[in-house]
């Protein structure tokens, strides 16, 4: 301080000199002072200090000036000089303020031309900044250092200096609320900073541009700070017109400087285009705007595409103009800027060629036309004039597609938001759902109508919902101001775009109807639409446009504006001028319309209406046909809306009635029925009047249909009219019934003339006797309309009427009424006395002589039994059966047949039957009551009894007993299968005794039987027989043997296959399947590969068959085994039936093999089958019998299995029409081998097996009732089966004739695979006895009666004859087999039991014969197209079964072999028929299973029938649209399946779509989509329906649910499934999950989130699952509060895949609370904060904003458009109060996220890796700058809500 005293004490002397020598003194010391003298030691801080504090001016001048010479020689930092002088400046007086500022400005422009770069970590160290916060005094000397500042680094380049003072700027511009002095400065510095632009024509744009970018920082709270922001805009407006006149003058003019007058305007006009300005304005800145463009209109340059984007601007500006001022300024701007861009090469027909920017014009210039303005008029109307000429050439001109946007979107504005919804709408696919609308959101209330999506439909479609959603919640609800203030002007922006597509060529009628949805929305429209529409109607007519019909849709909205009552006076002025009488008459025709909807709005206009349609005026227009048409259709209107007003107009119903035009009488009778529906007017007085007056209606259809209308209301007083009725009913009757006319309208005519005869049931039930007294023979004539009809809509109506008789006469029918006489069957009578004649003496020798009758038909009854059910009676019981089956056994000869054994096991079981019976009866009262199941006890004490006797018998006797242990197992109930399980091992033992040839066959054929019927626990017992079968099938030497373990096999795989390999996670299930389809191919090869070994020519084919087989690992050891026992098989004399039971078993298999799938396999088989029939065999070049025995021995099993193998294709549909050729080729076979005399082994085989497998075949076509075949054919091969047993044959060619007899009557002999239905009832069928065809069984045909009772007379005295007892033992065995057959009603109950389907309560049978049913059921019964030549329409069939769907009951039929003829009508027939468009294939199956669905709980026949289409071999082969239908009808079949069989039907269809082979997953993916939703539907029907009774299967439903869940696409990738089939199927998925279990739900819905987030893969998993729990948060069936647990994981994934996750969430949310609301939005903003994913986060904001913003309707749904719309969106959000709550939080938390983005936008163009604490994923790199724009865009809007210092990093923010 010593050193620097005396110098610091000069500065005091009072001399200016002096004290600037000091100073100077002072400082020069300070450069040359040593280390701890220098300026930064504290005694040089003192000095300088010192100096700087004085109260000398010329001290405090000549410090700065030395303290910047330091610094500028380097002697003092930078840092420290600013710091010097800014401490000095705060403390010193206001005289030296500017002082201090010049030092340091010169010392900022030091700095900066040294380090270019030099920059401040904050805006308050900026010093410039500190300059102004702490002196008010230097705002002036500071703009004045500013403009130094850019004055003297200009060379250094702009762009840094402007770099360098944008945080002084923004921090000046941000200050101005907080400071009054701020905002002069502000409009000081930025006026001086735009004028210095002008001394720098080069550079000057820069400068303009900079300040441009800050006007979006200048605060708009209110009127005043809008003000600064206004004036700041003129000082660059001033400087843009001087910079671009010097660079025109000067020759400087480039693109980039027009581009900056662009961006100015944009930013100015920004100002006006938001619905949400408070301020106005509008008028300034358009004047701003003007000088823009006239400058350089004035300068001679030319129009440039970038003035659109000010087009648009404009036309939003003056969509929402309310001010006159303001109106004019925009019009005459635009008149401006379209004069001037059309006068350049913007010429109008080069514009015209695609859709422009001044088309928005179109309806707010309209709007102004109605301005009380003569200015404002004027220029609307210059403007619209230009445009009218424009819109001239756009008609006419091609319209240019634009082209597509590379990139991503620019940041939106409101008037860019408008273009761009324009330009979609346009150009863009009408039907795409990936660029969709938010509107869908608004319009979607009810998710289970519509869907998220809904049916895909363009915004136009779905702005007209919106609209009319809106006009209706206001008539409900008002709104709140908040509410409205958001909405206001919407409706105004919508109608400027929609009304531009008017002129679209596909969306025109579409834009019509939704301007007039917006007018209802907004009454504010009605005007500007009235004028719009009258501004169209010249356009169209003026151009002679070919849009006759937009045209026509535009005028037809006038009406709807007169809903208000201030425009219906408008809209009346409108229509009045074309009503004047010298009008056209088209434009009077069309006014009179108009005015009668103008009327249907508003009532005030009826009396203009009525002067209109006087009664007068249709004689003053008789010549003009169309207004007569017209005033009449108006007139039926007026009486049709509003009956009371159309009695006003009666006269005018009379005059049109009283017209001779067909078309306007037509309207006059409508017109008439209306009032007569009201009960305004009497019918039948009204009909007195003007009955004369009718023209003829068989010539004018359209006065038929017409009249029918009225007619239709005479069934009021029908009952009062009697005699009036009948002829108003025959009228009608008539009408429908005549054909003479042709053509739609008579159609029409003769559909309604039904249904009017039908309304007459409404109010009198005995309307049909009134018909039947009006119309003779009313039933016959109705039957015949009825079948001979074949036009769908006249059935439609037909079905009412007819529908509306059965009901009336089952509700009239005679109740007392005695059952008709039935028609008995002669051979009833003959098989009723058949016991008691050949069992008179009921002794033992009676069992012992006919050994095979009596297993069938003797009853022993022990004569001293008395019922006590002691322990000695049920001993006498047991000997007694015990004795009759050693007699049987020993006296029953199998003679090695495996036919006569299998005849046998089938005589057994009703044998084992009774005496189960007996045993069982006796053990109620002798066993105690803790035996809970005496059938097992009862059959566990046979079963040990006869094993007894077998082990000791003769083989003779062991062989039957053995087949009676079979029998025994065939009639066990479920419960006793623990002894079927003792009996199986006790013949598995036998069967492995090789010594034993007699125990072997035998054990092996009743080990067969009872495989297929074990119960489902003994699957191991099951597969250990197989295995056994299969092993001495190969193993054995004995060919009969084989044959036996053959047909063993055969039954034995009848049961495999019958369980799918279901769900996938089930490994024992799957396991099992497996196993089960792989023994069941090895059983295959098996049979066939001993076949072609005993029969060599079989090779060939079996060989093709086994290939359908692969080979197993023992495949090889098999083949090279059975060929090693076989290599010595020509001796097959005595071993023929060996070959034909593996025959037999071959042909039993067919059934495993279907239900595996193989259907293709089945076919095989049965062609190779039918191959080895001589004279069957079509294709055989030699049709004649086989000389070779093994070819004989194929024949034999051939002849057997074929009638088995053909009943089943036939049942399964998989028949061709060949059943004919089948029978001709027995026929012919048979007829060979009666003409041979032959007595050797072969022979007689052979054609014991054709008669008996003719027999078979016949009685399968037959019952089945589906094929019809000739009378003829059928009597000549019963006369060729009589002769095999009435001329001299051996004893088994005659029991083969005999049993062929019978098993075409349908006694089933030797079948024991009931593959084929069977009718319950020998009634005579009501047939014609003269028909020359027979279809049904023999029995009960009329036509062979006489046939059968013959042939049974005949047979029963045989079997009476003991002249030879092995023809009467024969023949008596066979009666006895068809006596069983329909008498045996115990062994049908054993059958019943142990189908899957519930029992079915016989009705009665008292139908009339001249009932409508019984002949609809007669009809249907008989009509057959291909034998009787006539052809019946399909839709006929159908339209009968509907009819008889609605009956009450049925008369007792066939109707099982009804409803599978009907199901096989359509497809024979469909190719005979006229093509019709409105024939679908399949709609008569369908009714077939809607026929069988109504009555099948009254009748079995249809109940087995539904059971047999759901048994899921049969399901898979059935064709799509059937599977949908009965999948869609699962409610119903739970009404009429038992529990378990719904437990099995749940079981089959979750097989049937997860199971890998089943058909489903052949169909392609559409077809599976339809499956899937069919089955949704079917089960949502379910669930709803579902009763507490009903829950046992419940969990059954839930599995299947759980399995289509799993199948449900997500994508429209996922199978190329499109997104309209997908939308569809999750419509109908969500409703049915809707309805299940809240618990179970939430299990399946939960999401996977934690798996994602430890790096899992199932994110296709966690998007399906979230998707179903938004869609069910939208019905109400999961809390809202499900789904906001997920958001957290969901905003924290890639963006890719999860858009459409996030549109459901949206979805979801969009009808949520306001609390909700704005929960979910601040917890978006929040989780952007953090996220790895950016994008995904914000997308999700963008969407929720969009939705909940006011601009919503205008807003289209894309991933990159929400993002970019946020600064539009998201501000809008905060006008409502309830959101402002939020406000503070929400925006400091985006700017905390936009910060973190602007940091990795910044370090990525840098070059390096964001490493923030929270990092971003390196997928989103690519959209970092982009993101960082829009984030910095959306907080600069809402940047009020965020404090000082928070805005001002923001606004300091430099974007990459």
């Amino acid at each position: 301080m010593d050193s620097y005293s005396l110098l610091l004490e000069r500065i005091r002397v009072p001399q200016p000199s002096m004290q600037r020598l000091a100073v100077i003194s002072i400082f020069e010391k300070l450069r040359s002072a040593p280390l701890y003298q220098n300026p930064d030691s504290d005694s040089g801080r003192t000095a300088i200090s010192h100096c700087l504090n004085s109260n000398s001016p010329s001290v405090v001048d000549q410090s700065v000036r030395e303290l910047c010479r330091l610094v500028k020689e380097g002697i003092l930092e930078v840092s420290r000089g600013l710091l010097e002088l800014q401490a000095a400046l705060e403390g010193c007086p206001s005289r030296f303020v500017d002082v201090f500022v010049k030092g340091i400005g010169f010392i900022c422009r030091f700095a900066f031309r040294k380090d270019p770069s030099w920059r401040f970590d904050s805006p308050e160290f900026h010093p410039f900044v500190k300059v102004l916060s702490c002196r008010t005094e230097a705002q002036s000397e500071l703009v004045n250092q500013v403009l130094l500042f850019i004055v003297q680094n200009k060379l250094i380049g702009f762009d840094g200096i402007l770099k360098f003072l944008r945080p002084f700027l923004m921090f000046s511009i941000l200050r101005i609320p907080f400071s009054n002095s701020s905002s002069s400065f502000v409009r000081h510095l930025i006026s001086s900073m735009a004028s210095l632009s002008c001394s720098f024509p080069s550079e000057a744009m820069l400068i303009i541009k900079f300040l441009t970018g800050c006007l979006k920082y200048f605060p708009r709270k209110n009127v005043e700070e809008f003000k600064y922001l206004i004036y700041a805009a003129e000082f660059l407006v001033d400087s843009f017109v001087v910079v671009l006149k010097q660079a025109v003058v000067i020759g400087m003019l480039t693109n980039e400087l027009r581009m900056c007058g662009v961006e100015l305007l944009e930013t100015l006009l920004s100002l006006c285009t938001d619905i949400c300005n408070p301020y106005g304005g509008s008028e300034v800145v358009i004047e701003l705007s003007e000088r823009l463009l006239l400058v350089q209109k004035e300068l001679g340059l030319q129009y440039i595409p970038e003035f659109g984007s000010v087009i648009t601007s404009l036309a939003v500006i003056l969509t929402l103009s309310e001010f006159e001022h303001e109106q004019l300024s925009l019009l005459e701007l635009s008149v401006f800027l379209l004069k001037w861009k059309y006068e350049n090469e913007y010429i109008a027909g080069r514009a015209a060629a695609c859709v422009t920017e001044e088309l928005l014009f179109i309806f707010p210039v309209t709007n102004l036309l109605s301005s009380p303005s003569t200015s404002v008029k004027a220029s609307a109307t210059d403007l619209l004039s230009r445009l009218e000429r424009f819109l001239a050439d756009f008609l006419v001109s091609p319209k240019k597609l634009p082209i597509a946007s590379v990139g991503f979107p620019s940041i939106s504005k409101p008037e860019s938001i408008m273009c761009r919804l324009l330009h979609h709408l346009w150009f863009q696919d009408q039907h795409s759902l990936s660029n969709s609308y938010f509107l869908k959101f608004a319009c979607n209330v009810t998710f289970e109508s519509k869907g998220v999506y809904g049916e895909p439909r363009s915004l136009i479609y779905q702005l007209r919902e919106y609209s009319l959603m809106i006009a209706k919640r206001k008539k409900s609800k008002p709104m709140s101001q908040s509410q409205e203030n958001m909405f206001t002007g919407i409706p105004l922006l919508l109608s400027s775009v929609v009304a531009i597509l008017v002129m679209h060529y596909q969306l025109g009628t579409a834009a019509v109807d939704s301007l007039a949805a917006i007018g209802a929305m907004d009454p504010k429209v009605g005007i500007p639409l009235l004028l719009t529409i009258l501004f169209y109607s010249k356009i169209f007519c003026n151009n002679g446009s070919d849009s006759h019909d937009i045209l026509l849709k535009l005028l037809g909205i006038l009406p709807s504006l007169a809903s208000h009552y201030v425009m219906g006076p408008l809209i009346l002025q409108t229509i009045f001028p074309m009503l004047h009488k010298d009008a056209k008459p088209v434009l009077y025709a069309t006014a009179v319309r108009l005015l009668c909807k103008t009327w249907e709005v508003t009532d005030r206009v009826f009396g203009s209406l009525q002067g209109i349609l006087q009664p007068k005026a249709f004689s003053d227009f008789i010549n003009e046909r169309n207004i007569c048409i017209s005033m009449a259709a108006s007139v039926r209107n007026v009486c049709k809306v509003n009956p009371d007003r159309g009695v006003d107009l009666i006269l005018s119903v009379s005059a049109c009635i009283k017209s001779r035009d067909p078309a306007v009488q037509a309207l006059g009778l409508e017109s008439l029925g209306h009032l007569c529906e009201a009960d305004v007017v009497d019918f039948y007085t009204a009909w007195d009047v003007i009955a004369n007056h009718v023209l003829d209606y068989s010539v004018y259809p359209i006065v038929a249909h017409g009249l029918c209308f009225l007619l239709r209301w005479g069934a009021m007083d029908a009952e009062a009219y009697s005699e009036a009725s009948k002829n108003v009913m025959n009228i009608l009757w008539t009408i429908g019934t005549s054909k003479t006319g042709c053509g739609t309208m008579w159609i029409k005519a003769r559909t309604l003339a039904f249904e009017s005869l039908a309304h007459y049931e409404v109010s009198l039930y005995p309307f049909v006797d009134h018909i039947r007294k009006s119309l003779p023979d009313f039933n016959k004539r109705n039957m015949e309309s009825l079948i001979s009809e074949d036009n769908l809509d006249v059935l439609g109506g037909m079905e009412r009427l007819e529908v509306n008789i059965i009901n009336f006469e089952h509700i009239t029918r005679r109740r007392l009424l005695k059952e008709k006489r039935v028609i008995v069957n002669r051979v009833e009578k003959l098989l009723d006395i058949f016991p008691q004649v050949m069992f008179s003496s009921g002794k033992s020798t009676d069992a012992r002589e006919l050994p095979g009758a009596a297993l069938l038909c003797l009853a022993l009854n022990p004569k001293d039994i008395r019922g006590q059910g002691t322990s000695r009676e049920l001993l006498k019981f047991h000997n007694l059966y015990e004795n009759a089956l050693m007699e049987i056994a020993e006296s029953l000869q199998l003679s090695r047949n495996i036919l006569l054994a299998l005849l046998s096991l089938q005589s057994w079981k009703p044998f084992m039957h009774r005496w189960m019976r007996a045993v069982t009866v006796s053990l109620d009262a002798n066993v105690p009551t803790i035996v809970l199941n005496k059938s097992s006890k009862a059959a566990d004490d046979i079963l040990k009894n006869m094993c007894k006797i077998a082990e000791e018998s003769i083989p003779r006797s062991a062989e039957n007993i053995a087949l009676a242990i079979g029998a025994l197992c065939k009639i066990l109930p479920p419960s006793a299968h623990a002894v079927a399980s003792t009996a199986s091992k006790f013949l598995l033992k036998w069967l492995y005794q090789y010594e034993h040839e007699h125990r072997q066959w035998s054990s092996a054929l009743s080990l067969g039987v009872i495989s297929s019927c074990l119960h489902a626990t003994d699957s191991m017992l099951k597969l250990q027989i197989i295995d056994g079968l299969l092993e001495v099938a190969i193993n054995s030497k004995s060919v009969l043997v084989k044959g036996a373990c053959g047909v063993g096999l055969g039954f034995s795989c009848q049961d495999l296959t019958r369980v799918e390999v279901g769900d996938p996670s089930n490994l024992e299930e799957k396991t099992s399947g497996l196993q089960e389809a792989t023994l069941l191919g090895k059983i295959v090869r098996v049979l066939s590969l001993m076949i072609s070994q005993l029969c060599p020519s079989s090779f060939d084919s079996l060989q093709s068959l086994c290939e359908n087989f692969p080979l197993g690992k023992d495949g090889f050891h098999i083949a090279r085994t059975i060929d090693l026992s076989c290599n010595n098989c020509d001796n097959l004399e005595e071993d023929i039936w060996g070959v034909a039971g593996l025959v037999l078993g071959l042909g039993n298999s067919v059934i495993a093999i279907y239900r595996a799938g193989a259907h293709d396999t089945v076919l095989m088989i049965k062609n190779i089958i039918t191959s080895w029939i001589p004279y069957v065999n079509s294709f055989a070049q030699n049709p004649g019998i086989f000389h070779e025995k093994s070819e004989i021995a194929l024949s034999v099993g051939a002849c057997l299995a074929l009638p088995t193998v053909v009943g089943f294709c036939q049942r399964m549909e998989l028949m061709d029409d060949d059943l004919d050729n089948l029978v001709n080729g027995y026929k012919a076979l048979i007829s060979e081998l009666l003409t041979i005399k032959k007595s050797g082994m072969f022979h007689q085989s052979l054609l014991m097996a054709s008669c008996i497998g003719v027999g078979n075949l016949l009685s399968c076509i037959l019952d089945e009732g589906v094929h019809s075949m000739k009378v003829n054919d059928v009597t000549s091969l019963f006369e060729l089966m009589r002769s095999s047993y009435t001329h001299p044959h051996p004893p088994t060619v005659h029991l083969g004739g005999m049993l062929g007899v019978v098993n075409a009557m349908g006694a089933g002999a030797g079948i024991l695979t009931q593959i084929h239905s069977r009718p319950s009832s020998l009634h005579i069928h009501h047939e014609q006895k003269e028909s020359s065809y027979i279809r049904g069984p023999i029995l009960s045909s009329p036509v062979c009666e006489q046939l059968c009772t013959s042939l049974m007379q005949e047979m029963f005295l045989v079997a009476q004859d003991l002249k030879d007892r092995q023809i009467q033992r024969y023949a008596a065995w066979a009666v006895s087999f068809l006596r069983h057959r329909w008498w045996s009603k115990e062994f049908q109950t054993v059958n019943v039991s142990k189908t899957n389907t519930i029992d079915s309560k016989p009705v009665s049978q008292i139908f009339a014969e001249d009932s409508t049913v019984w002949q609809l059921c007669l009809w249907l019964m008989d009509f057959n197209f291909a034998k009787t030549g006539t052809l019946t329409h399909v839709n006929t069939v159908a339209t009968v079964l509907r009819c008889l769907s609605k009956a009450p009951r049925l008369p007792d039929m066939d109707w099982g072999a009804i409803i599978r003829r009907c199901m096989n009508y359509e497809s024979p027939v469909s190719a005979k028929l006229m093509p019709n468009p409105l024939f679908q294939k399949g709609t008569l199956r369908e009714e077939c299973i809607n026929f069988c669905l109504a009555h099948a709980n009254q009748v079995s026949p249809l109940l087995i029938f539904l059971d047999e289409l759901f048994d899921l071999p049969r399901f898979r082969t059935l064709e799509l649209k059937l599977q949908s239908s009965l999948l869609c009808h699962l409610p119903d079949i739970i009404k009429i399946f038992s529990g378990s069989r719904l437990e099995k039907l749940y079981d089959d269809m979750f097989d049937y779509f997860c199971s890998s082979d089943s058909s489903y997953h052949s169909s392609n993916m559409e077809q599976k989509s339809i499956l899937r939703i069919s089955f949704w539907n079917g089960l949502y029907q379910c669930v709803t329906e579902i009763s507490s009774e009903n829950l046992d299967y419940l969990p059954n439903m839930e599995k299947c649910m759980e399995l289509l869940f799993r199948l449900l696409p997500v994508f429209p990738s996922d199978g190329g499934l499109g997104e309209e089939a997908i939308e569809k199927e999750w419509l109908e998925a969500v409703r049915c999950l809707g309805r299940a279990p809240q618990d179970w739900l939430m299990t399946i819905v939960q999401a996977p989130v934690m798996d994602l987030v430890h790096g899992g893969n199932r994110f296709v998993e966690v998007v399906k699952r979230t998707k179903a729990q938004s869609r069910l948060v939208m019905i109400g069936c999961v809390p809202v509060t499900e789904l906001g647990k997920l958001k957290a994981y969901l905003l924290n994934t890639g963006s890719d895949g999860m858009w459409s996750v996030l549109i459901e969430v949206v979805a979801a949310v969009q009808h949520a609370e306001d609390g909700i609301k704005r929960q979910w939005v601040l917890d978006a903003v929040e989780i952007s904060c953090i996220t790895k994913y950016p994008s995904t986060a914000l997308q999700f904001l963008g969407l929720l904003s969009s939705s909940f913003s006011s601009y919503m309707p205008l807003l289209i749904l894309d991933r990159d458009a929400v993002l970019s719309d946020l600064p539009v969106t998201f501000p809008s959000l905060f006008l409502d109060h309830s959101w402002k709550a939020i406000a503070e939080t929400v925006v400091q938390n985006l700017l905390v996220s936009t910060e973190r983005i602007y940091a990795w936008a910044v370090q990525l163009s840098g070059g390096n890796d964001f490493g923030g604490v929270e990092p971003i994923d390196p997928s989103e790199n690519s959209r970092s700058v982009w993101l960082t724009q829009v984030m910095h865009s959306t907080c600069i809007a809402l940047k009020d809500h965020l404090p000082f210092e928070k805005q001002l990093r923001l606004a300091n923010m430099v974007l990459p």
